[in-house]
């Protein structure tokens, strides 16, 4: 067996066992997941389902503006738009 035949061989045996104990490289590959799954549980626990709709680009520019203006997250506005447009 070759010198780099040798090497390759132990790489693939660490890279397996890496793999094996589900490890992960860089800070934001560890805190990226439990983020995500924390903001799920806490949207939950509000109450609130994640709903996509398509819209026009024109309209979310406007209502980015809109969101900005106001001082308010974007889907706060897009509730308060809504309510009121259904009370109507």
């Amino acid at each position: 067996m070759k010198k780099t035949d040798l090497a390759k061989s132990d790489a693939k045996k660490l890279m397996n066992r890496m793999s094996a104990n589900g490890a992960a490289f860089g800070a934001s590959a560890s805190a990226a997941t439990p983020d995500r799954r924390e903001q799920r549980e806490r949207d939950r626990a509000l109450g609130l389902v994640p709903f996509a709709v398509k819209l026009n680009s024109d309209l979310v520019k406007q209502l980015q503006a809109l969101s900005k203006e106001r001082g308010v997250e974007l889907n706060e506005l897009v509730t308060q738009l809504l309510q009121k447009g259904l009370s109507a």
